[in-house]
């Protein structure tokens, strides 16, 4: 993807010809779940904007992008959420913000602060860009896109030694979608490149999923688990840059 860079150190994409930051997965609240289960933690909330405050300083972004699960409750929406993610989004510096609806967004609308432009769970596109969650069909309008951006998976990979030592790293996924699956399950004849980018959780405390255990599952949502994203093909990157492989080849001893 030319015109898409993965920041080094950061779960971030950024867009260069449009000055869109994407990120995915925020998971604002989790922390009320973690506290019903006897775990403290600082919400997160405030730090998550200060990252990107810093982000749109010095990339000079004009866009932030969000592809899903702003929220964390499911089903219903904590007393914490109500409180963080409109401080959240205020203390934003001036992008325009968009939002395509993630499984956890249930009710997000009647948080969200008039100014952030939420989309539907079938995302939306600007130009030859598209954006989506992934927990549902995308619209047959993104198939017309030749980068697409999606949520949802979290991935990450599992790596262990001979000695027992188990270590997890969130990574970037970067393939590209079947075009004749694309072709007819959509009934068009026409579709863009269909360069898929698989982007890991901004949220740490979230979880991850390990796709070189897990390939196969109707929770990976339609696109992967109907066979129109080939995992197993796609380049993995851990979030410092190195690349590892295609997922497929890695396996869970080092």
């Amino acid at each position: 993807m030319p015109k898409v860079k993965l920041l080094v150190d950061y779960p971030v994409a950024f867009i260069e010809e449009k000055k869109a930051l994407v990120i995915t997965d925020l998971h604002l609240g989790i922390e009320h779940e973690l506290f019903r289960s006897g775990i403290t933690i600082n919400p997160q909330a405030e730090k998550f904007a200060k990252i990107l405050n810093k982000l749109i300083e010095q990339l000079k972004a004009k866009y932030l992008i969000i592809l899903g699960d702003v929220k964390h409750e499911v089903p219903g929406t904590s007393f914490r959420e109500l409180k963080q993610i409109p401080k959240f989004f205020d203390a934003l510096e001036d992008v325009k913000i968009f939002v395509s609806k993630g499984n956890h967004d249930a009710g997000l609308e009647d948080i969200l602060p008039p100014y952030v432009s939420l989309r539907g769970s079938k995302g939306f596109r600007m130009q030859k860009y598209g954006f989506f969650h992934g927990h549902a069909w995308p619209s047959k309008s993104l198939m017309q896109c030749d980068y697409l951006f999606m949520g949802h998976l979290q991935p990450a990979v599992e790596f262990s030694d001979s000695f027992g030592f188990r270590s997890i790293e969130q990574v970037w996924l970067k393939g590209r979608l079947n075009r004749e699956k694309v072709k007819e399950r959509y009934k068009t004849k026409k579709v863009g490149k269909l360069n898929l980018l698989i982007l890991p959780s901004f949220n740490k405390l979230s979880g991850s999923l390990i796709l070189n255990r897990v390939l196969s599952s109707e929770l990976l949502g339609p696109i992967v688990s109907k066979g129109f994203a080939e995992l197993e093909k796609f380049d993995v990157h851990l979030l410092d840059g190195t690349y590892l492989g295609k997922l497929g080849s890695i396996k869970i001893q080092a």
